[in-house]
C-alpha cells in the first residue's frame, strides 16, 4: 500500500530528471549544430513537449532559473531551420508559458525570446505562403509575451513585424482560427502610439472596419477584438482625425444603436462597451466632437443610457456615455459680461508684474471660451525614441517635485532683515513687558481697549421695508428688488419708523415672516409703494427678535447692528443679515455625514444633457443680477428671490432654468478674476414641499468634501422665530462634478481648459414665504467678531490682564483688532513683575482666507476658554503671554471673498516679502514678530488657524528639517542623521491627539514644501526661528475618527477644538520648562518613534499639498469628474472614486478598472 502510494512520486522524480538529461543532450547538440543532427533534435524536442504536456514538474524544472531549460530551448530556436523543431520548441514555449506564466514570461522576455520570437516571425514570412501552424503558434506566443515585455512596442518595429502581422490579418479574413491571435497581436501592437500612427497608415482602420458590423449572434469574440483594437488605434489623434475623416464615427454610432436595440437581454455588454470605446477616444479630439454632434450623438447616447439606467449590470455603459457626452457638450463661457469681480477696489500702488495688474491689462473678450483641447497634442512622427512604459516611473518621480530639496532653504535664517529702530515702533504693542503695574487696583477689572466706533446709542431701531397694500398684511411685498440709493424723489424710512420687541420663544406671527425683505441699516433702502412713490402713511412693523441672550451670551443683535453701521465694505452694503443679527445657537442633535445616494450624479449630468437636447424646455430667467443693478427682475411671483448684498454675502446671479431649479454664480473675489467657492445668500418666495434644486456652477476646486458626505448650511428666519435659531445642515442629492463651462487660458493665468465645477443640492422648504440663508459654511462676519470682542472685554476679571489695540487699518478703512491676553502679576513687587516679564509668547492667528469661517469659530473657541475664569484657565494665562490676530484678512470676510484680500492676492503667501501697502496686516503681524525676536521674546508657539475643504478632521502642519529630507529621496551633502532637530515640534500635535476627540495625529505633516514657502507657517518657523509654528487645518466636513467619526463639524465642536487647544498649551508648558524637560526623556523618545514612522508615510495627494491620502469609502457608482480626455495627466487630480467590484468584469476593461480621475 505505501509502495502503491509513492509511485506517482517517483515517476514524477524520474520524469523530471529524463528531462533535465534531454536538455543537457539538447544543449550539446545546440553547441556544434550539424545538420545531421536535425533528426535528433526534432525527436528530443518531440520528447520534452511529451513530458511537459504530461508532468506538471517537468513545466516547472523547464521553467525554472536554475536549469537553464529556457535558455537551450531558446537557443534552440534561433538555431534550428527544421520546420516540425521550431513546431516543437514553439508548443514547449506555449505550454511553459500558458500555466502559471507569469513569473515564467518574464524569464522569457529576459533571456531574449521576444526578439527571437519576432524574427522568426519576419523570416517564416518572406517565403510565401507562410505556415499558418506556425503563424497561428509564434501569435499565440506573442500574445502572452507582448504586455509582460516593457519594449514590446519598440522591438516589433524594429524588426518590421508590424506589416507582416498586418498582412495576415488583411489575407485571412475568413480563417477565425488564425485571424483571432493576429488581432490580438496587433491590439497589442498599437499600445504603442508611434505603432498606431504606423498601422493606421498602412490601413489598419479600414481593415477593422471590415470585421466589426451589426449585431450578429455568431461568436462576439472576434468583433470584440477587433474593436478593442480598433479603440487602441483611434489613441493616435492622427488615426482619430483619419476616421473621422472617413465618415466613420456615424458608422460606429449606427453600429452601436444597433446592437444595443437587438441586445435585448444584455448579453453583449462587452461588445457594445468596446464600441463605446472607440466613440470615446474618436471625440478626443475637436474634430471628432463636432462629427458627434453633427452625427446626432448627443440624442442617440441620451436616448440609449436613459433605457439602460433600470439595469444596474448596464452601469458601465452609462458612465462610459456619460463620459463621452460631457465631453462632447459644447464649453460655454459663464453667462456672465465678464468674469472679473462685479466690484472693484482701487490700488494706489499697483506692482507691474502682480496679479492685478496682468487682470486689468487683459485685452477686451479674454473670457472667450475657446475649444484648446487639440493645440497642445503631441506630435506623433515615427521615432525609435519610445516611452510608451515610462509613464509610471515619471508619475513616481514628480510625487515629491513641490517638497524642498534644498537644505539651505530649510535652515534658519540666522540675522534679521530689518534694523532694530525700525522695529521700534512696536513697542507699543507690547507695552505689558514694560509696564511696572505700581498704580494698578489688583481687586478690579482692568481692561484696555481702543475707543470704540459704536455709537453709545446702541438701541436704535431697525428697517423693515414693508410696503402697505390693501389686501391686507398677508399680501405685503418683500421689497428685495428695490435699489440700494434712493430714488431723487423718494424719502428714505426713519429709523424710528421701525419698533423691536422680543417674542417669547416657541410663538410666531406668520404674518410677519412674510412681510420680512430685508433688514436694513440706514436711509438706503426704501419703503415706496407700488407705484415707486414714498407713502405717507407707512405703517410701522414690528421685528420679532428670539431672545437668545441666555444661550449666547456674547451676542447683542443692537450692538451688531451699530458696529454694521462702521464697517467699511466695497458694495457699500446696507443690510444686515436675519442670521447674522439673530444668531446662531449650536444644535445639540448629530448630524450625520450625508450617505451618497447611488447614481445621485449620474442623474444630475443627465439632467444638465437634457438641456442641450431639450433647449426648448429651459426657461433660461435671470431673477438676480449684481451686474445689472438697475434694472430690476420682472417677476410674475413664481419665481424665488435672491438677495446677498449684506457683509460676507456672495451671490451674482441666480439663473432660473426649470420652474424649481436654478443656475447660480458666485462673484470672484474683489480686483480677481477666480477663487469661486464660499457662497452666502438669501432665498425667499418659496413654496412648502416643493423640491428645488440649486446648481452652483462656476466652482473652482477641483474636489470637495460635498462628494463625501458634507452638506450645506441653511438658517430658516421663520425656525428662528420660532425659537430654533439655527444653521443647519441640509440638502440632498448632493454632489460636485465637473462642468461643461470654462475659461479662455489667458484668463486662466496660462492654464489650458481651465474647467469649472458644479455644486448641486436639492431643499425642499418647510414654511410658505419664509426666509432662508444658504452658506458654504458657518458665517462669521468681521463685525460679529467685533462684537464677541466688546462682549468679551466686559468678561474680564481683577486677575485678567486684556488689552485690545488696532494693529493697522486695512486698505479697506477697517481695523484689525490685536489681543493681548494673560494674567494680572499677583502684585506690583518685583518678583511678580518679574515672573510676568518672563512669561513665555504664543502668537496666534486665523482668518487670512476669508472662506475658511471655521477657522473663526476654532478662535473663538480660544478666546472664550482664556477669558474664562476656570482655575486651568487662570493657570493658562499665568504660563503665557497671548498675541492673538483673531482675523488676518478682515476686508476679504467683509466683502464676501474666498481667498484674497482687497489687493487681490492671498495674504497666506505674502509673508516672505509683504508690503506695507497691499499687505498692511500682514506686514505689520510680521514687524510685530521681528519686535519680539529682536527683544529676545521669540514666541514658544506660532499658530495659523485655518480650514480644509478637501481633508477630514482637524489637524496640524509642522516644519521639520529631517522628515523634509526624508521625504525627498534625494541625496544631500548633508546626511539626515548629522541634521540635529529638536523633536518638541511633535509634542503638541500628539498632546491635541490626546486630548482633543476631533484631531488626528495620522492627518498632521511636517514637510516643507517649495510653494509653501512664503506662508506664515514656513516664514515664522525660517525666519523668526520659532520651532513650534503650526498651521492648524479644521475640517469643513466632518470627522472619519474618534468621538464625532461619521458626524458632520458643528459650531460646538470647533469651539470645543479651540478650547482644546488652550488645554493642550497648559500641558505643553510642563515639556518645555528647562527643569521640566530634564525629566520627560521618555516622552520625547516616544516623539522620535513617531517621527521615524513617518518615513514609511504613504501617498502623497498632490505635488502641491502634501497630505496623506484621504481614505474615502468607493462608492458604487463611478464618480468622474473629468470631461477632459487628458484630465489623468493633471497633476492636481485627486485620488478616484469607485468601486471597482460592482461592475461586471472590472479586469476586462481599463478604463473602467483605472478610472477616471477626479477634478
Amino acid at each position: 500500500m505505501w509502495q502503491d502510494m509513492n509511485k506517482p512520486k517517483m515517476a514524477a522524480e524520474k520524469s523530471a530528471s529524463r528531462v533535465l538529461m534531454l536538455l543537457s543532450q539538447l544543449e550539446r547538440l545546440n553547441e556544434e549544430p550539424k545538420v545531421s543532427d536535425n533528426d535528433a533534435i526534432r525527436q528530443i524536442t518531440g520528447k520534452i513537449l511529451h513530458l511537459i504536456q504530461t508532468q506538471e514538474k517537468t513545466r516547472k524544472e523547464v521553467g525554472s532559473k536554475s536549469s537553464g531549460g529556457m535558455e537551450i530551448i531558446l537557443s534552440s530556436l534561433e538555431n534550428t531551420q527544421d520546420l516540425q523543431t521550431t513546431l516543437n520548441i514553439l508548443a514547449i514555449l506555449n505550454e511553459l508559458l500558458t500555466v502559471g506564466g507569469g513569473r515564467r514570461t518574464g524569464v522569457f522576455v529576459s533571456k531574449g525570446g521576444t526578439a527571437i520570437l519576432l524574427q522568426l516571425l519576419v523570416s517564416s514570412s518572406k517565403d510565401p505562403p507562410a505556415n499558418e501552424e506556425l503563424m497561428l503558434h509564434i501569435h499565440s506566443l506573442l500574445v502572452k509575451v507582448g504586455p509582460k515585455d516593457r519594449k514590446f512596442g519598440v522591438k516589433a518595429r524594429l524588426n518590421g513585424a508590424l506589416n507582416v502581422t498586418l498582412n495576415l490579418v488583411k489575407h485571412n479574413l475568413q480563417n477565425y482560427k488564425l485571424l483571432l491571435p493576429c488581432l490580438q497581436v496587433l491590439r497589442v501592437y498599437s499600445s504603442n502610439l508611434v505603432n498606431a500612427v504606423s498601422l493606421g497608415k498602412s490601413g489598419a482602420l479600414e481593415i477593422m472596419f471590415e470585421i466589426i458590423g451589426p449585431f450578429s449572434k455568431k461568436s462576439t469574440t472576434l468583433p470584440k477584438v477587433a474593436l478593442d483594437t480598433l479603440a487602441s488605434l483611434l489613441k493616435s489623434g492622427m488615426n482619430a482625425r483619419r476616421a473621422v475623416d472617413r465618415g466613420y464615427l456615424p458608422t460606429l454610432l449606427a453600429i452601436y444603436h444597433d446592437w444595443h436595440r437587438n441586445d435585448t437581454r444584455h448579453r453583449h455588454v462587452v461588445i457594445r462597451k468596446s464600441i463605446l470605446g472607440c466613440i470615446k477616444n474618436l471625440t478626443n479630439i475637436k474634430l471628432g466632437r463636432k462629427a458627434f454632434i453633427d452625427a446626432n450623438g448627443m440624442r442617440i447616447l441620451y436616448n440609449t443610457s436613459t433605457e439602460c439606467l433600470p439595469v444596474r449590470t448596464l452601469d458601465p455603459l452609462v458612465n462610459t456615455s456619460s463620459l463621452i457626452m460631457r465631453k462632447c457638450f459644447p464649453k460655454n463661457r459663464l453667462p456672465l459680461p465678464t468674469i472679473k469681480s462685479v466690484f472693484h477696489h482701487p490700488l494706489q500702488h499697483i506692482p507691474a508684474g502682480g496679479p492685478v495688474a496682468q487682470l486689468y491689462n487683459q485685452p477686451p473678450g479674454v473670457d472667450d471660451v475657446v475649444d484648446e483641447s487639440d493645440e497642445n497634442e503631441a506630435t506623433e512622427v515615427d521615432t525609435e525614441n519610445d516611452t510608451e512604459y515610462d509613464e509610471d516611473e515619471t508619475g513616481h518621480k514628480s510625487q515629491n517635485d513641490d517638497i524642498e530639496t534644498d537644505i539651505n532653504k530649510l535652515r534658519p535664517i540666522q540675522m534679521g532683515t530689518r534694523p532694530f529702530d525700525e522695529l521700534r515702533a512696536y513697542e507699543y504693542f507690547c507695552r505689558e513687558f514694560s509696564e511696572n503695574f505700581e498704580d494698578d487696583d489688583f481687586e478690579s477689572p482692568r481692561s484696555v481697549i481702543p475707543p470704540s466706533s459704536v455709537n453709545s446709542e446702541r438701541h436704535r431701531p431697525i428697517i423693515i421695508p414693508t410696503t402697505p397694500s390693501p389686501l391686507g398684511p398677508q399680501n405685503r411685498r418683500p421689497l428685495r428688488e428695490d435699489l440700494l440709493t434712493p430714488k431723487s424723489n423718494e424719502s428714505p424710512l426713519e429709523l424710528d419708523s421701525i419698533s423691536i420687541s422680543k417674542r417669547p420663544e416657541g410663538t410666531s406671527d406668520p404674518d410677519l415672516v412674510s412681510s420680512l425683505g430685508r433688514l436694513a441699516l440706514d436711509a438706503g433702502v426704501n419703503g415706496g409703494s407700488a407705484d415707486g412713490s414714498q407713502d405717507e402713511g407707512g405703517e410701522q412693523s414690528v421685528l420679532e427678535v428670539p431672545d437668545t441672550a441666555a444661550l449666547l451670551p456674547l451676542h447683542d443683535p443692537d450692538l451688531y447692528l451699530e458696529i454694521v453701521k462702521s464697517t467699511c465694505s466695497v458694495p457699500a452694503y446696507t443690510e444686515v443679515a436675519y442670521p447674522d443679527y439673530f444668531g446662531h445657537v449650536a444644535l445639540h442633535l448629530r448630524e450625520p455625514i450625508l450617505e451618497r445616494v447611488y447614481g445621485v450624479q449620474r442623474t444630475k449630468i443627465f439632467q444638465d444633457i437634457e438641456r442641450l437636447i431639450h433647449p426648448s424646455d429651459i426657461l433660461d430667467k435671470v431673477v438676480y443680477d449684481l451686474d445689472n443693478q438697475s434694472c430690476p427682475v420682472i417677476d410674475n411671483g413664481e419665481s424665488l428671490k435672491f438677495n446677498s448684498k449684506f457683509e460676507s454675502g456672495n451671490l451674482r446671479k441666480a439663473i432660473q432654468v426649470r420652474k424649481f431649479e436654478y443656475d447660480l454664480i458666485l462673484n470672484s473675489d474683489i480686483n480677481s478674476n477666480h477663487y469661486h467657492q464660499w457662497f452666502y445668500f438669501e432665498v425667499g418666495n418659496m413654496r412648502p414641499g416643493v423640491r428645488y434644486r440649486f446648481n452652483i456652477i462656476n466652482c473652482e476646486k477641483s474636489n470637495s468634501q460635498f462628494n463625501y458626505g458634507m452638506q450645506v448650511l441653511m438658517y430658516s428666519v421663520q425656525d428662528a422665530i420660532n425659537g430654533s435659531p439655527h444653521w443647519v445642515r441640509t440638502g440632498s442629492d448632493i454632489c460636485y462634478y465637473k462642468n461643461n463651462f470654462s475659461r479662455s487660458s489667458i484668463a486662466a493665468g496660462g492654464q489650458k481648459g481651465k474647467s469649472y465645477f458644479t455644486l448641486t443640492f436639492t431643499v425642499t422648504f418647510q414654511h410658505k414665504d419664509d426666509v432662508c440663508y444658504f452658506a458654504y459654511h458657518y458665517p462669521y462676519t468681521y463685525s460679529m467678531l467685533k462684537m464677541h470682542l466688546e462682549k468679551l472685554s466686559a468678561l474680564r476679571t481683577a486677575q485678567i490682564y486684556y488689552r485690545q489695540d488696532d494693529l493697522c487699518e486695512t486698505l479697506g478703512g477697517n481695523s484689525c483688532p490685536l489681543l493681548t491676553i494673560t494674567a494680572m502679576p499677583g502684585s506690583s513687587s518685583n518678583d511678580h513683575i518679574s515672573q510676568f516679564r518672563s512669561r513665555p509668547v504664543v502668537f496666534l492667528s486665523s482668518r487670512v482666507h476669508p472662506g475658511e469661517t471655521n477657522s473663526s469659530w476654532v478662535m473663538k473657541g480660544t478666546l472664550e476658554y482664556l477669558m474664562s475664569c476656570s482655575p486651568q484657565a487662570q493657570s493658562l494665562r499665568e504660563s503665557y503671554v497671548f498675541k492673538i490676530i483673531p482675523m488676518l484678512n478682515p476686508d476679504g470676510v467683509i466683502n464676501g471673498n474666498h481667498r484674497c484680500s482687497l489687493s487681490g492676492e492671498d495674504l497666506n503667501r505674502q509673508w516672505q516679502n509683504p508690503n506695507a501697502e497691499l499687505h498692511p496686516t500682514i506686514y505689520h503681524a510680521k514687524s510685530l514678530l521681528q519686535y519680539l525676536r529682536a527683544t529676545g521674546r521669540t514666541p514658544l508657539v506660532f499658530c495659523d488657524y485655518h480650514g480644509h475643504s478637501r481633508k477630514k478632521n482637524v489637524f496640524m502642519y509642522g516644519c521639520s528639517i529631517k522628515e523634509t529630507v526624508w521625504q525627498t529621496n534625494v541625496n544631500t551633502s548633508t546626511s539626515t542623521c548629522e541634521l540635529h532637530e529638536d523633536l518638541g515640534y511633535r509634542t503638541l500635535p500628539k498632546l491635541l491627539s490626546q486630548m482633543a476627540p476631533a484631531f488626528s495625529l495620522s492627518s498632521c505633516s511636517f514637510v516643507v514644501e517649495r510653494s509653501k514657502e512664503a506662508t506664515a507657517r514656513v516664514v515664522v518657523w525660517r525666519e523668526i526661528g520659532v520651532q513650534r509654528s503650526y498651521t492648524m487645518e479644521s475640517t469643513l466636513c466632518g470627522c472619519d475618527q474618534g468621538k464625532y467619526k461619521g458626524l458632520q463639524i458643528g459650531t460646538s465642536e470647533l469651539e470645543e477644538m479651540g478650547a482644546q487647544f488652550c488645554l493642550a498649551l497648559l500641558r505643553l508648558r510642563r515639556f518645555t520648562s528647562p527643569l521640566e524637560l530634564h525629566n520627560h526623556n521618555s516622552h520625547l523618545l516616544d516623539m522620535e518613534n513617531d517621527l521615524i514612522d513617518t518615513r514609511s508615510i504613504p501617498n502623497i495627494t498632490s505635488p502641491t499639498t502634501y497630505v496623506l491620502e484621504e481614505d474615502e469609502p468607493a462608492f458604487l457608482e463611478e464618480v468622474d469628474y473629468s470631461a477632459e480626455s487628458n484630465d489623468e495627466n493633471d497633476p492636481d487630480l485627486e485620488p478616484e472614486l469607485q468601486d471597482n467590484h460592482a461592475l461586471p468584469d472590472p479586469s476586462s476593461d481599463s478604463e473602467f478598472s483605472r478610472q477616471d480621475s477626479l477634478n
